[in-house]
């Protein structure tokens, strides 16, 4: 069955003398296998749509259980902002290595609209941090270990919320807070924020402070070691790498 759609290459794995076989996360599929033939040739028509990372719309031969076959593919999104700086790179293709994982065990197709909404605004200027912990944030849902950050997890007040306990998965009032680590306010202030953020629709994001953001980081860090199963590295690491 020959048929179009977006896809963005998650990973590439050299097949034969020439050929690719290709992650990719589509809009209408989720994750699939796509074999782009002979596209390691100098001149092949398929070379440049079938790198890691990019975002095209692709006319494939689908195969439901099976190597669908590319045809061609048409850029979306060069990503040459990103391409063009190291950071914004490194924190690109971390973001595709999390998604992947998630992926393992959840296929759901709007991890495709996240995956790309986060590289589009990494590529238009957007914190990279910040993108990559609204992206941790989502992912959690799709883990089925969502954070509670609308109200207390104990009693269910939606005001007076002073910090997030890691054993309870969300927000604690001052009420109900006798002791453990108590955020800053700034930094539960943005974690909050972060959450309900769409990123389909902002515009600008940044942020001055490190010190809160290295603390929502290392959270998040914390939470995903304690819940999830993946590792997530520090991203005072990432530029290490």
């Amino acid at each position: 069955m020959q048929l179009k759609t977006k896809g963005i290459v998650l990973y590439e794995t050299p097949y034969g003398e020439t050929s690719k076989i290709l992650n990719v996360l589509t809009e209408d599929f989720g994750k699939i296998s796509i074999i782009s033939k002979g596209c390691r040739n100098i001149k092949n028509k398929l070379r440049g749509v079938s790198n890691k990372m990019n975002y095209c719309e692709y006319t494939i031969s689908y195969k439901e259980n099976g190597i669908s076959t590319m045809i061609e593919g048409n850029t979306i999104n060069s990503f040459k902002n990103v391409f063009g700086d190291i950071k914004k790179s490194i924190y690109s293709f971390y973001l595709i290595d999390l998604i992947n994982q998630v992926l393992n065990e959840n296929n759901d197709k709007e991890l495709f609209y996240l995956l790309a909404n986060s590289l589009i605004k990494i590529n238009d200027g957007l914190s990279p941090e910040l993108i990559s912990n609204i992206v941790e944030i989502n992912l959690l849902k799709y883990l089925g270990v969502s954070l509670n950050l609308d109200s207390c997890v104990n009693c269910g007040n939606t005001s007076d919320l002073i910090t997030i306990d890691l054993n309870n998965g969300g927000c604690l009032c001052k009420n109900c807070y006798h002791d453990g680590y108590l955020f800053q306010e700034k930094s539960l202030k943005l974690i909050i924020l972060l959450s309900k953020i769409d990123l389909g629709k902002i515009k600008e994001l940044s942020i001055t402070d490190n010190d809160v953001f290295k603390e929502i980081d290392n959270f998040l860090h914390e939470y995903y070691s304690h819940y999830t199963g993946i590792y997530l590295n520090k991203k005072d690491n990432l530029m290490k790498i």
